[in-house]
Formats: C-alpha cells, sequence, structure tokens
C-alpha cells in the first residue's frame, strides 16, 4: 500500500510516516517508492495477530478507601463462592483500593493491558462500578473486542450468562 493510503489509515501524516521508516524498514518498488504491508500497519497501531487463545480467569474486587477494607473481603468472597460453585480453576484475583473515577489504579491498568494482549478469557465482577464509575459500556465494548467476556454478579443481564457459566 502506498505511503498516502497507509498514513491516512494509521491517521497520521505523510512526514511522520517517512520518520518511521528510520526504525521500521519498508519495502521499495522499482522506482524506490515506499510500500508498506498490512502486517507492517496492523504493528505501527499495535494490533499484532494473535494465534492463541485468552486462557486467564480474573475476578477483580475494588474499593474506594482503605476504611472500606471489610467491604473488599465481602466482594473477594462473593466472587470466591461463585468461582467455587461453577467449578471454576485457577481464577486470579485482583483486590485494589482506589478511587472508580481514578484510571491511574495500579492493577487496574495491568488488567486492561492483560486484556489488550488478548490474555485474560473472562473478567468477573461483583458490580459494574468495582471496575469503573462511569464508562462501563466502553470497558465492556473494549474486554470483548478482546476475547474476553465480562461477567457482573448482580447485573441483570448478566444473571443467566452466570448460572449458564461452566
Amino acid at each position: 500500500m502506498s505511503t498516502g493510503k497507509a498514513a491516512k489509515l494509521l491517521g497520521v501524516s505523510v512526514k511522520t510516516l517517512q520518520r518511521w521508516e528510520r526504525v521500521i524498514p519498508v519495502a521499495r518498488t522499482d522506482s524506490n517508492r515506499r510500500l508498506y504491508t498490512e502486517t507492517q500497519i496492523r504493528e505501527f497501531i499495535g494490533l499484532r495477530q494473535t494465534n492463541h487463545t485468552p486462557t486467564k480467569l480474573v475476578a477483580y474486587c475494588r474499593v474506594s478507601s482503605a476504611a472500606q477494607k471489610a467491604d473488599l473481603a465481602n466482594q473477594r468472597k462473593v466472587l470466591e463462592e461463585f468461582v467455587v460453585a461453577k467449578g471454576l480453576a485457577g481464577v486470579e484475583f485482583i483486590e485494589e483500593v482506589g478511587g472508580g473515577l481514578n484510571f491511574k489504579r495500579k492493577r487496574f491498568l495491568a488488567l486492561m493491558d492483560e486484556i489488550g494482549r488478548r490474555e485474560v478469557k473472562m473478567l468477573i465482577l461483583a458490580h459494574r462500578d468495582r471496575l469503573t464509575r462511569f464508562g462501563f459500556e466502553w470497558f465492556e465494548h473494549y474486554a470483548k473486542t478482546h476475547g474476553c467476556e465480562v461477567l457482573v454478579l448482580n447485573d441483570v443481564n448478566d444473571a443467566k450468562k452466570a448460572q449458564q457459566c461452566n
């Protein structure tokens, strides 16, 4: 694909794409024009093709302050009981103290990175707002597009999923 088309796809200027050539070599035509492959474009935007299927199961618990540690323990207990009842093995439990509006939570960001790398098969939450206070639908969409099912135990829409989960 041509430099212009590749730049447009990536949302950068032609000049920027040409500068990237210093780091990432590109093919050239007989007339010395740059050519980009779809694989290179996908790598530029971080969409490396992977053949592995996500396998990790994660249960995420969060409270806003250290004063709510008892609530954190209760969340974990509910999630542990669900996991045992459904016979799910190897579930990783993530516990975090931090506000639901704060997206700089260390464990939350690490979890989002793992989902982005398609490592997480299922994310289990006690309540929707434990992941984030606002924009849950966006995070759910992000997870689904990266091969991760999001299961919220007290969500009316997910009640059927929880009963069917094996």
